[in-house]
């Protein structure tokens, strides 16, 4: 029953982290509920399909099947992450405004939902065809009965999203003018780290090079396996042993993601400027 509890407490705490930013990042934007609990849904059902064509996928590819899949979902979030990031750079003031205005929210924001959405599907489809997996091996095992493996999920379940659901509340607890600025430099982290874990399930498949099998190794500090460690990994891409290419992935993303922000929210700023200028009195 504990290794039920502690892998699904790890794998809901993996995907609850990535749902609370999208929600503190989509806050004030009409209708998030409804696109968030569809991406849920889809997740779900996403996880409940990988969890039974698992034997396929491994077999297809030439055995690395699961690894080719994970990349392409993993890059499919990269880019609807960046999406996001790069639309909230140009519409975090406006939203910021109307939030604290009480005001109606930014119709261009229903395109960025939809985005959000499918990371929501990609992150509960990994975490819960994950979970769906090891608990089969576990009953596979005969560790456990089923119905100690099956009270053990459901308190994993209750703890990750409790734990998640806190995440959530602190995160808008930060005021109103920082919120965007913080969930979205959340979000480039989010992304960044995906591109460095879709590089690492590349290399896996044999289709892109290390570039360095192992730059460092702080294992022995704060070992990736670990609570502190997951919890990183999912936050900011942390791994205790990265290879050349995962950090080349990460890098490139970051930091094309950051300029490209901060070019964007100049240009936006600068258009509302001369728009406001030439408004009638």
């Amino acid at each position: 029953m504990l290794a039920a509890l502690l892998l699904v407490f790890r794998e809901v705490l993996e995907a609850g982290l990535i749902v609370g930013i999208v929600l503190a990042a989509t806050e004030g934007i009409a209708g998030r509920g409804r696109w968030v609990a569809g991406g849920v849904m889809a997740g779900l059902a996403g996880a409940a399909l990988v969890a039974v064509f698992a034997g396929v996928m491994s077999s297809a590819f030439s055995g690395v099947g699961q690894e080719v899949f994970n990349a392409v979902i993993l890059i499919a979030a990269v880019a609807m992450l960046a999406w996001h990031a790069l639309w909230m750079s140009a519409h975090a003031r406006e939203l910021s405004q109307e939030m604290m205005s009480l005001g109606r929210s930014v119709s261009a924001g229903h395109r960025t939902l939809a985005a959000m959405a499918l990371v929501v599907t990609v992150a509960i489809l990994r975490e819960g065809a994950e979970v769906v997996l090891f608990l089969f091996g576990i009953l596979a095992s005969g560790g456990d009965s089923p119905m100690q493996t099956a009270l053990g999920a459901i308190g994993g379940l209750g703890v990750g999203a409790g734990v998640s659901w806190l995440v959530y509340r602190s995160l808008l607890a930060i005021p109103v003018r920082r919120l965007f600025s913080v969930t979205n430099g959340l979000i480039i982290l989010l992304a960044a780290g995906m591109a460095g874990q879709a590089a690492v399930f590349l290399n896996r498949a044999n289709l892109i090079p290390t570039l360095g099998d192992q730059l460092w190794d702080s294992s022995a500090l704060l070992p990736d396996d670990g609570l502190a460690g997951r919890a990183l990994h999912v936050l900011i891409g942390y791994s205790d042993r990265p290879m050349g290419v995962q950090l080349i992935a990460y890098g490139t993303v970051l930091v094309t993601l950051l300029l490209a922000g901060r070019w964007i929210a100049r240009h936006h700023q600068g258009i509302t400027r001369a728009a406001q200028k030439t408004a009638p009195v």
